[in-house]
This record gives structure tokens, C-alpha cells and sequence, in this order.
């Protein structure tokens, strides 16, 4: 085996950097491709409309799953290698979804493709080994702006080939493209050897400790669960929102939410940001858009045209808002230590908990208190995450290996 030591310059070529976001951006989409067509998936599956909701729950448990057991293998083996052997897996699993005639071979390809998309959260902290503390924040701002793009507009997208070529062609469509990436990041990629200092059983136990160990850790993970959460329950119910009150089609939905996908313009900025020191008030600042969004969605309701226009701003803003935060707390946890796999492993499955909980929040919300309700619970999850940062003390994020 080619052992290298980790690949790191001051000038990251911008080519590979657009490869990184790309990558992450169409590896990430396939969490999100099945939520806006699981009508179309049940009917073909024999689920009913209950029961499909297994489909997402399936794929984001997976991917919880992932983020545990397999993002902390990039601290131990070979990154390009296993990059290539989990999207291959990943498009055996999307190649199974899109010829499934029945629910439990379904689920199960649904499962494989959360747990196996994962390989976007080895490929962000892999472009933070390739850069200087002094571009870190650009570097990730950039690569997560293809990330938050993928997942975006991964839903208008499936709607839109839905419509057109029926939801078998999402899945085929993803595994030509996922193979086409494998192939190129098998043959771009750096190589990146890391030096391992213990074995898989002593890394996993050592989640816990690194958890422990680091309170911004656990800090921004609560951050980031929270607004992600807000921003799960907002997706989650403003497709039902737009079809029963303004009667929107599948297709009008999918433009709705490819207008949100303006948000993923703060990722950069923030990133850049941060590098000047700005993360702390930064920070504060997306919670205060979080807060605000929700909260003008509340007072202003009804089916008017100024409303819908409402609503689409309120879209961008909230996305912006949790892009940008991600980011800002990307940037400070890979300075806390070398062990960056474990690390973002860590706060990506807590935040992606919350996104779980949100999710669910807003089913129940809206079944029971309308958009009202649903509005005022989002509004609360960011509202709890800025008091929780109220309590923050200014510190100097100091590296640990």
C-alpha cells in the first residue's frame, strides 16, 4: 500500500476545491431525492402513506449510523480508498432503490443509501487537511456550499424527473452520476494516509471521550441540532402548507423550493468571515434570522400573494441562516483536534438528531395545530439555541492532536 503523510499547502488548487464541493453536493442529495416523491414510491412498493414515511426515517437513521461507525475511519485508513469503496456501495444501493418492486427491498436500499452516504462528511474535514488554519474557514465554507446546494435542490429536482420520467429515474439518474464521481475521485484525490494510533474497537470508544474532552464541541453540535431542526420541521410541512392553502402542484412546490435555495449563498460568506474573526457574532446573528424567520411566518398568515412572497423570503433566510451557522461551526471544531473524521462524525450525527426530532415535531404540528402551531415550535427550537448562547464565554480555541 502507497503510504503518504497528510497532504497539506497553503494554496489549495481551486480546481480540486470545486471537485470537493461538487462531490459532496451530489453525494448528499440522495438523503433528501425520496422525501418529495414517497407518493409516487409507495404506490410502487405497495407502502401506504403511513408506512412510507419509513423511507426517510430509514435513510436518516442510516446515515446517523454512518456518521458513527464509518466517518471515523477516515482517522485511521486510507481517505481516497475508502471515499471509492463506499460510493460504490452507495450505487449498488441506488441501483437496487430504483428497480425495487417491494417495500422491505426498498427500505432496505434506502437504509444502505443514508449509511452510505456518509462519504460527504470524509470528504469536507479530508479539504481541511489540504489547507492552512489561515484559509480553513474559506476552504470549508466553499466545499459545504456544495453540500447545502446538493441537498436544496435535491427535492425540486426528484419532483421535477418525477414528473416527467417517473421516480425510478431519480435513482438511475444518481447511480450514473455517483459512478461517474467515483471514478474521478478515485484518479484526483490526493492520496491521504493517516497514522494510526489505535484500532477500530479504541477509535469508536473514543467518541465519547473527544465528546467529553472538548465543550465547544458539544456547544456547537447543540447549536447546529437546534436550527437544523427549525429548518427539518419548516421543510418537512411547507409543501403541505403550499398544497392546502394556495393548492400548489408537486411541481409548484418543487419551484418554491428551488427559490430557498438562494440561502446556500452564506455558507462562503461565512466561511470567510470566520478567517477574520467573526465567528462568535456571526453566530448569534443566524439564530437572530432563525428567530425572526419563523416569527414573521407566524404573524403573517393567510393565501394572499404577499403572503406566498413572505414565505419564499422567509425560505431563503432560514436556509440562510442555518448554512451559514454550520459552517461557522465546522471551521471551529476541526481546529479542536487532529482526529477530524471522529470529530465531524460527532457533530454532524448530533445536529442531524435534531433534524430527526424537527422532522418530527412538524408531522405531529401540523396534524394537530396547523401552520400556527407549527410556525411557533420552529420558532422556539432556534429562540432556546441563542438563550443557550447567551451563556457563552469568550475562548480561545486552542488545537489539541
Amino acid at each position: 500500500m502507497d503510504i503518504q503523510p497528510d497532504v497539506k499547502s497553503h494554496s489549495v488548487p481551486s480546481w480540486l476545491i470545486l471537485l470537493l464541493a461538487a462531490a459532496c453536493g451530489l453525494i448528499a442529495a440522495n438523503l433528501y431525492y425520496a422525501q418529495t416523491v414517497i407518493g409516487p414510491i409507495g404506490v410502487t412498493t405497495g407502502l401506504s402513506s403511513a408506512a412510507a414515511g419509513l423511507i426517510v426515517t430509514l435513510t436518516q437513521i442510516g446515515y446517523v449510523i454512518g456518521l458513527l461507525f464509518i466517518v471515523p475511519l477516515s482517522d485511521i485508513l486510507e481517505n481516497k480508498r475508502l471515499v471509492t469503496f463506499f460510493l460504490i456501495i452507495l450505487v449498488v444501493a441506488l441501483i437496487a432503490a430504483a428497480f425495487s418492486s417491494h417495500a422491505v427491498l426498498f427500505l432496505t436500499a434506502s437504509l444502505v443509501i443514508g449509511i452510505s452516504s456518509v462519504v460527504a462528511q470524509i470528504l469536507v474535514p479530508y479539504a481541511t487537511y489540504l489547507t492552512s488554519e489561515e484559509q480553513r474557514g474559506r476552504v470549508v465554507g466553499n466545499v459545504m456550499s456544495g453540500l447545502l446546494l446538493g441537498i436544496m435542490l435535491a427535492r425540486p429536482v426528484a419532483s421535477f424527473i418525477t414528473s416527467l420520467l417517473g421516480w425510478q429515474a431519480v435513482f438511475v439518474f444518481s447511480a450514473i452520476i455517483i459512478g461517474l464521481l467515483t471514478l474521478l475521485l478515485s484518479r484526483a484525490l490526493p492520496a491521504r494516509q493517516p497514522q494510526p494510533a489505535m484500532k477500530y474497537a479504541q477509535l469508536i470508544l473514543s467518541l465519547g471521550s473527544l465528546l467529553k474532552t472538548f465543550p465547544m464541541l458539544r456547544r456547537r453540535a447543540l447549536y447546529q441540532a437546534s436550527l437544523f431542526g427549525a429548518f427539518s420541521l419548516f421543510w418537512t410541512t411547507v409543501p403541505l402548507q403550499l398544497a392546502n392553502e394556495y393548492g400548489m402542484s408537486q411541481q409548484g412546490i418543487a419551484w418554491f423550493a428551488l427559490a430557498g435555495v438562494g440561502g446556500a449563498i452564506a455558507a462562503p460568506i461565512a466561511g470567510r468571515w470566520a478567517d477574520k474573526g467573526l465567528t462568535r457574532i456571526l453566530t448569534g446573528l443566524a439564530m437572530v434570522i432563525a428567530v425572526a424567520s419563523f416569527g414573521l411566518a407566524y404573524l403573517f398568515q393567510g393565501h394572499s400573494t404577499a403572503t406566498l412572497i413572505l414565505l419564499v423570503v422567509v425560505a431563503i433566510t432560514l436556509d440562510m441562516a442555518v448554512s451559514g451557522n454550520l459552517v461557522l461551526g465546522q471551521r471551529i471544531i476541526y481546529s479542536l483536534s487532529e482526529a477530524r473524521g471522529r470529530v465531524n462524525g460527532i457533530f454532524m450525527s448530533i445536529f442531524f438528531v435534531g433534524g430527526a426530532i424537527g422532522s418530527s415535531l412538524g408531522s405531529w404540528s401540523y396534524a394537530h395545530g396547523g401552520w400556527s402551531l407549527t410556525t411557533l415550535i420552529g420558532l422556539v427550537m432556534p429562540l432556546l439555541a441563542l438563550v443557550y448562547y447567551l451563556t457563552e464565554k469568550k475562548v480561545t480555541v486552542v488545537s489539541n492532536p
